[in-house]
């Protein structure tokens, strides 16, 4: 019963009975302009990535496969690559396409400039141009300054920084020819600066991301390319699990969790939801940024630059 007496039911007549819709229910006559009627169909809504074309580096799992899932669902065909988990890349690509998605999987190591060449050519070829670019690849090495191996941390470059300039690179002549693009850069909140012990080669190369970040959107921003970086938290991937008992893992998930505000860990999604939104249309007035996706950390060593 509404404030003039009358049974707020009456004001809505079911969708079955008109073909202008207001939510499901269309005015009556009896609204007298006390409902405004508003037109919604959102079954014909488009998809917030429809007919781009993506490639996700190390997308055959963790972060990278869950972003490639989201993506597809959002309209996106894309491409996977990897370096040695062919059978995982493989699966990626079918259940894209079980979802009514087009996808192809492309092994390159994307430290490798020629092999980043050939597969950003093999991803115009096969989906004629290329609007998005996530650099997802990278890899992790525990270590200090005096606990490091020399091969591990110059591994960490060539993938973490320099996979990034080089897969960047290659995008943007494409994206440079159709005067849009998306690149995301992920980074991580150890390169922010956290008291997370045995990451300090870690966290170099990850500081260097977002740097390399800040200077990709300047140089690149005049062709109508934004380029953006995501800083994960603690996400349970394979990076994390691998190397470490069921016990350790579990041990790293509560204390982390203990230094977050939000009281858990991240999981690939929450991180592949903040890519989709730096991929599509809505973050069209944002570029140059870092995006950290931690929880709510609070174990950060300083708060200066």
């Amino acid at each position: 019963i509404n404030a003039r007496g009358e049974n707020s039911e009456s004001l809505l007549v079911p969708i079955s009975q008109s073909t202008s819709t207001t939510l499901g229910f269309k005015a009556s006559p009896r609204c007298n302009g006390i409902l405004k009627e508003v037109e919604a169909d959102y079954s014909n809504m488009s998809r917030r990535l429809e007919g781009r074309i993506a490639l996700i580096t190390g997308s055959s799992r963790g972060i990278g496969r869950a972003t490639a899932l989201r993506f597809a669902e959002e309209g996106a065909k894309i491409c996977i690559n990897y370096v040695s988990s062919r059978d995982k890349a493989e699966k990626v690509v079918e259940e894209i396409k079980a979802m009514g998605g087009s996808a192809i999987a492309v092994r390159a190591d994307v430290s490798d400039k020629e092999q980043v060449k050939a597969m950003v050519e093999r991803v115009v070829e096969e989906f004629g141009r290329l609007d998005i670019l996530v650099n997802n690849a990278g890899v992790l090495y525990l270590g200090d300054i005096f606990n490091m191996s020399d091969e591990e941390f110059e591994r960490m470059l060539d993938i973490n920084v320099k996979g990034v300039l080089y897969c960047s690179r290659e995008a943007a002549r494409y994206m440079i020819k159709n005067k849009y693009g998306k690149i995301i850069n992920v980074a991580s909140n150890a390169g922010i600066g956290t008291a997370f012990t045995r990451t300090t080669p870690y966290a170099v190369t990850k500081a260097a991301v977002m740097l390399l970040t800040k200077r990709l959107a300047f140089e690149l921003s005049p062709h109508g390319i934004n380029v953006n970086a995501i800083a994960p938290g603690l996400i349970i991937t394979d990076m994390v699990t691998s190397g470490r008992s069921r016990e350790e893992v579990e041990q790293v998930i509560k204390s982390t969790s203990e230094k977050s505000v939000l009281g858990r860990v991240g999981k690939p999604e929450d991180i592949a939801n903040v890519a989709l939104f730096l991929a599509s249309d809505e973050s069209s007035f944002i570029t140059g940024q870092v995006i950290v996706a931690d929880g709510g950390r609070i174990d950060y060593l300083t708060h200066s630059l």
